[in-house]
């Protein structure tokens, strides 16, 4: 078992435990999703990066993590594969030889 099944596994007797499956539909969960990262970013609006509260991105985080890992479990998606399958994508949309230190997208490189 991978660390990722052992947070999912986690995550669903939380959720479990208090009944919340029937609100965690694959919409409502992107909804999440998007809320949580958004609550994310809203740590760092008009400040330095560095003046960011780290406790509070930590919590954020954890949540962007949590919801995303339940929509995988949603759609029986194996975050260690997708993420390696993107990786693989990006690869060849991103050679290293004109993506070095570059931060264009890959259409305009």
């Amino acid at each position: 078992m991978n660390e990722f099944n052992e947070l999912t596994e986690i995550l669903i007797k939380f959720r479990n435990d208090r009944d919340w499956e029937q609100f965690h539909n694959p919409k409502d969960l992107a909804i999440a999703l998007s809320v949580e990262a958004g609550e994310l970013l809203e740590l760092f609006l008009w400040k330095d990066a560095d003046q960011a509260d780290i406790t509070k991105i930590r919590e954020e985080l954890a949540d962007v993590l949590a919801y995303s890992l339940l929509l995988a479990d949603k759609y029986k998606l194996d975050i260690s594969e997708i993420v390696k399958e993107k990786v693989k994508k990006n690869e060849v949309k991103y050679p290293v030889d004109k993506a070095w230190g570059n931060a264009k997208k890959y259409t305009e490189l």
